[in-house]
C-alpha cells in the first residue's frame, strides 16, 4: 500500500521519506516490510494520500473514521447548504483541488502538553516525533502548511485571559523565523521547563518571551539559554464555561 501510494504521487523514496519525516531508508523498510511506520507517519501517509485511501493508513494509527465525522456537524454550521459530499479530505502539497468543496484537513492531536509561564511542559522538541492521542480536522484556510500541522495542549493559566489550562493550541512547525514572529503566539523549547506557549517580542537586540497575564514574568532570550522556537500558534480551541 506503501510503494503504491508513492508511486502514484511520482515520488522517489527520498522525496516521499521528506514528505513523512522519515529517510530513504525507512521508506524501503516500509516498502518491505521489514519495519512498520510509526504512529505519526500513519497520519502524514494518511494526508498523503487523500480520501478515500486515508482512512486505511489512519487506522493503522488507531484512528477511526468517527474522530474526524463527530466533527463535521460544527463544519456544517457554517455553510448553507449542509451536505458530506460537499467535503473534501485533503493532503499537504496536493495540486489537484475541488473549489466547489470544502477542503478538511486532518490534524494529529498529540499526546504532548506546552506550558505557560510558571509551569513545566513536556521535553519533546520535535513535534512530528511525538505520540499521537487523536485527530481533529479543520478547514484547508485555517492551516495554510498542513504538513506542519499538529495540535497540542496547555497547561497552565498564565496566558489568561486569552488562553486557558487544558485549551488545545493548533501550531505550524515551519514558521519558525524570529524576524516575521513579534507579537504572534509561539511554542519554544528548553531543556530544562519543556515546551512553552507564550507571546514572542523582540525589542531592537533583545528577544522576550511574555505571559499574556502581567502578574507573571517574562523570560529574555540569550545564546547562553538555549531557548528554541519550534512553532506559531495558529488558532485555538477552547471549552466554554
Amino acid at each position: 500500500m506503501i510503494s503504491r501510494l508513492r508511486k502514484r504521487l511520482s515520488l522517489s523514496q527520498t522525496s516521499f521519506g521528506h514528505e513523512v519525516h522519515s529517510s530513504a531508508m525507512g521508506v524501503s523498510r516500509w516498502e518491505r516490510g521489514a519495519q512498520e511506520p510509526p504512529s505519526h507517519s500513519y497520519i502524514e501517509l494518511g494526508n498523503l494520500a487523500g480520501d478515500p485511501d486515508c482512512w486505511f493508513f489512519w487506522g493503522r494509527a488507531g484512528l477511526r473514521s468517527e474522530d474526524l465525522m463527530r466533527v463535521l456537524p460544527k463544519l456544517r454550521d457554517r455553510f448553507p447548504q449542509p451536505n458530506l459530499h460537499n467535503f473534501q479530505l485533503v493532503h499537504a502539497g496536493t495540486t489537484t483541488l475541488k473549489p466547489e468543496k470544502t477542503q478538511l484537513v486532518a490534524i494529529p492531536l498529540l499526546k504532548i502538553v506546552a506550558a505557560t509561564n510558571g509551569e513545566k511542559g513536556d521535553n519533546m522538541p520535535i513535534l512530528h516525533e511525538a505520540p499521537v492521542e487523536s485527530m481533529i480536522a479543520a478547514p484547508k484556510e485555517w492551516c495554510p502548511n498542513p504538513g506542519s500541522t499538529y495540535s497540542l495542549r496547555v497547561r497552565g493559566n498564565s496566558m489568561n485571559p486569552l488562553i486557558y489550562d487544558d485549551y488545545i493550541l493548533v501550531v505550524d512547525s515551519s514558521q519558525v523565523d524570529r524576524a516575521k514572529l513579534d507579537g504572534k503566539i509561539i511554542i519554544a523549547w528548553h531543556k530544562d521547563v519543556g515546551l512553552t506557549v507564550s507571546r514572542f517580542r523582540r525589542y531592537d537586540h533583545t528577544e522576550v518571551l511574555h505571559a499574556e497575564n502581567r502578574e507573571y514574568g517574562s523570560v529574555t532570550l540569550d545564546r547562553k539559554n538555549n531557548w528554541k522556537i519550534i512553532a506559531k500558534v495558529l488558532w485555538w480551541i477552547g471549552r466554554a464555561p
